[in-house]
């Protein structure tokens, strides 16, 4: 892994708006930012433009990668599915807008989990990619985001079987921890499906008494043994971005720029330059 690799999502610090964000995590040593999209939306809302977002990335020297909000409804009633889509194509068209990058998604679920739910995920998405291939932008598809897609294997029988260059899967420490998934789950066949990686740690607890969110912590002060998976999955010809994703509460009670440095010193040891 290397610094030009790395990101920090937004949702791992707590700020006023976009300005004080970006300012913290360009101090701090970003050059990569993921969004929690409502953070960008939020801005244009009070009076600015695609225009002013780019602007302000390009004053502080830092490239937006893309984002997340909500899951894809792939079981909802028809009137929640269009409304849901139609999200999801705001999504995708801001973070296009934005200069390109990787929009994260969960699904949803049906009461009973199946197979054949899993093949209904695979219509769903395979339409709405279909929608989007003018646009710069790939989906992620984050398993344990769902009540359905819970391990590593679950993501890739849906990515597998919509076969589209847009579509892969969003690889996250925290979810391996608490699923059934396991590090000789990262084979050649797997890892070239994964097209965006999120770092965390996790606590000293069992991963099935473990919550994926909260019990999160900085890389190195958890049991994750982080070096081993970032190289199985650069063994195997991944060079994407890993963008560190936190939910931790004394993070966010952290003036922005000091969670915002905390993150990015954590990462320094795990890269290469």
């Amino acid at each position: 892994m290397k610094r030009t690799q790395i990101a920090i999502n937004s949702v791992s610090t707590t700020q006023q708006n976009l300005e004080e964000a970006l300012a913290a995590y360009a101090e701090a040593g970003f050059i990569n930012v993921e969004f929690v999209l409502p953070l960008v939306k939020d801005w244009i809302a009070q009076g600015h433009t695609l225009d002013d977002v780019r602007a302000l990335l390009e004053r502080h020297g830092l490239r937006s990668i893309g984002g997340f909000q909500t899951h894809v409804a792939c079981f909802a009633p028809p009137e929640a599915l269009h409304e849901n889509h139609d999200l999801f194509r705001e999504n995708v068209r801001l973070i296009h807008e934005l200069g390109g990058g990787t929009l994260v998604v969960g699904t949803d679920g049906p009461a009973q989990p199946s197979v054949e739910a899993l093949d209904t995920v695979v219509a769903v998405f395979g339409e709405l990619l279909r929608q989007i291939e003018e646009l710069n932008v790939r989906i992620a598809l984050e398993f344990n985001w769902s009540p359905l897609i819970k391990s590593l294997h679950s993501a890739a029988y849906v990515v597998q079987r919509v076969n589209h260059p847009q579509l892969g899967i969003l690889f996250d420490p925290a979810h391996y921890h608490t699923t059934v998934t396991k590090f000789e789950h990262l084979t050649a066949e797997i890892v070239p499906l994964i097209k965006h990686v999120h770092l965390n740690d996790m606590s000293n607890k069992p991963g099935e008494l473990s919550n994926c969110n909260s019990d999160r912590v900085l890389p190195g002060q958890g049991i994750i043994d982080l070096r081993a998976m970032i190289d199985r999955l650069e063994e195997y010809g991944y060079n994407g971005y890993y963008s560190i994703e936190m939910f931790n509460a004394a993070l966010w009670q952290l003036p922005t720029k000091e969670a915002a440095t905390q993150c990015y010193q954590s990462l320094l040891p795990l890269c290469e330059d």
